[in-house]
């Protein structure tokens, strides 16, 4: 065998959503996300077009990302919907973080692969950014709140307009136990074919 299957087995099943909130104080380092974002670019990647985009938000920039997603949800959510304790956690999460990674597709111009494939890559390039956070003890949250979807998103990251940002990824050490957690019996998801 090329690598230790039980010890990669056991990372693959022991990665865990960690909250912000279930963050400590504790700084994650800019090398340790460098090889997290490093791990990220090696995801499958249809054409080997890499769609992948990383803004990294630390240290006092993290106030400007919390302010930004605060007016914009109070921009974008008619004022009956509005809720005051979602707009709350929205921009106190980023500050409670150690650092937070908005992780985007960048569309080609030539458009020669679907897009659905380009969403997909970068799924996977989350996929490893968790893996990587789970081999580091440390906790990741990929956030996905509606306004990520927006033009004024894209204008804050410098994407363009067929670009699109898939998730707000949270950083930080836990403060809690390492979750438990359990998967459904393979076989009430898979059928088997033989002819």
């Amino acid at each position: 065998m090329r690598y230790n299957l039980s010890e990669i087995t056991e990372l693959i099943r022991n990665r865990r959503t960690i909250y912000p909130e279930q963050f400590s104080d504790r700084k994650v380092h800019k090398e340790q996300i460098e090889l997290i974002l490093q791990n990220a670019q090696w995801a499958p990647t249809h054409g080997n077009t890499q769609p992948w985009r990383f803004h990294v938000f630390m240290d006092q920039s993290k106030e400007r990302l919390s302010q930004f997603l605060g007016t914009t949800y109070l921009a974008l959510t008619p004022k009956e919907l509005q809720n005051d304790a979602k707009l709350a956690k929205l921009m106190r999460r980023p500050i409670i973080s150690s650092a937070v990674i908005a992780v985007s597709m960048a569309r080609q111009k030539e458009k020669k692969i679907p897009e659905i494939e380009e969403v997909e890559a970068v799924a996977c390039a989350i996929q490893n950014m968790h893996l990587t956070c789970t081999a580091y003890d440390l906790g990741l949250f990929w956030s996905t709140p509606k306004l990520i979807y927006s033009k004024e998103m894209n204008d804050f990251l410098g994407l363009s307009e067929d670009d699109k940002c898939l998730g707000l990824i949270y950083l930080g050490y836990p403060n809690i136990e390492w979750p438990e957690s359990h998967r459904i019996p393979l076989e009430y998801h898979t059928q088997w074919f033989h002819a």
